[in-house]
């Protein structure tokens, strides 16, 4: 079956590091709660809004062994006013036989206030 398992994080700067360092964070918490192998993944897309243009989110990606060959690709976000800032979003497809309530959506820092209700990370820890 093929399932989306969601994810989302902010920045405090528009800073190739700290982009990539909290996108690595967020890929490699979604992959632990959802026990995600590279090659179940069918794609991984990642957005942020347009006051984030340091770098690629997706670079974060090939910083996890094992995930050399999983696709994946940056888009931008939507201006919508008034929208959460700095902030950097996943969708991550994969084969899995979890159901849709199982799966673990993970948001961290301040966009737990996206979801709260799907925020299943012990927001304590984050």
């Amino acid at each position: 079956m093929i399932r989306a398992i969601r994810g989302a994080t902010t920045v405090e700067n528009n800073d190739e590091q700290e982009i990539i360092a909290e996108t690595e964070q967020l890929l490699k918490e979604m992959i632990r709660q959802n026990d995600v192998q590279a090659e179940d993944v069918v794609s991984v897309l990642i957005s942020a809004t347009e006051d984030l243009n340091a770098t690629f989110p997706a670079k974060a990606l090939r910083n996890i062994a094992g995930w050399t060959y999983v696709p994946v690709m940056c888009m931008r976000e939507i201006n919508v006013p008034n929208s959460l800032p700095k902030c950097i979003r996943v969708m991550m497809t994969v084969h899995t036989e979890a159901s849709q309530r199982d799966v673990r959506h993970v948001y961290l820092r301040k966009a737990i206030q996206l979801r709260p209700d799907l925020s299943l990370t012990e927001k304590s820890e984050m």
